[in-house]
């Protein structure tokens, strides 16, 4: 059983989410918060698998409050809504430590398959939203090639920085394995052993962070 923490400053929003989720039969609402600082105090309460963290809220927004998240080493997985596909704010989010982000307008069997992926480790941005997300941002957002991030691409094999460009550059696992002529299960061990060496929590950070230290640029 998917548990889910439902965080939106407006209660018909939490509501219809709450109908929604509530209906799957793999889904429980833990509870709702309407908050950044209640969203962070709730997740280290209930530890839900899901946080459904929207961006814009009076006080703390979601931005701080996915940090806040994500600097506990909390398990809980913070997944964005926003408005806008390409929403600066939602990439801020994801720089803080968010798994993903979704567009509030996506339809609700979207949305559900959206948790489910994030509940299991994967990101739930797709290649073409992630290749305009990173380009659009990346030269204008803080970030940079600091030496612990020097030290981190060094850990990585030649091998292992092919892969990590391949992803960043918005290949799925099966793209990755055709054009590099691997297994895709090989290509699944790689991003694993490339998440472990970065210290990233998914590959929507393993992104950032390869934009970060130059292996791959705005297009």
């Amino acid at each position: 059983m998917t548990t889910v923490l439902i965080v939106d400053d407006q209660a018909l929003q939490r509501l219809g989410f709450r109908m929604l989720l509530e209906a799957q039969p793999d889904m429980t609402v833990v509870d709702e918060a309407a908050s950044g600082s209640e969203a962070v105090r709730k997740t280290a309460e209930l530890r839900p698998d899901v946080v459904l963290m929207d961006v814009r809220m009076p006080g703390m927004d979601g931005i701080e409050a996915t940090r806040r998240i994500a600097e506990t080493g909390s398990r809980s997985r913070v997944l964005v809504l926003t408005t806008f596909d390409l929403d600066e704010y939602a990439y801020e989010a994801l720089r803080a430590g968010a798994s993903g982000f979704f567009l509030k307008d996506a339809r609700p069997d979207e949305l559900v398959v959206g948790i489910r992926a994030v509940a299991a480790g994967d990101s739930v941005i797709s290649p073409g939203i992630t290749r305009k997300l990173i380009d659009t941002f990346t030269q204008r957002l803080p970030g940079g090639r600091s030496a612990a991030k020097e030290h981190q691409l060094g850990a990585l094999t030649e091998r292992e920085r092919e892969v990590l460009a391949a992803v960043a550059t918005g290949w799925t696992n099966a793209e990755v394995a055709e054009r590099l002529h691997l297994a895709e299960s090989t290509v699944k061990s790689h991003v694993s052993r490339i998440l472990a060496k970065i210290g990233a929590r998914d590959r929507v950070q393993a992104v950032i962070f390869a934009y970060d230290v130059g292996l791959v640029r705005p297009s």
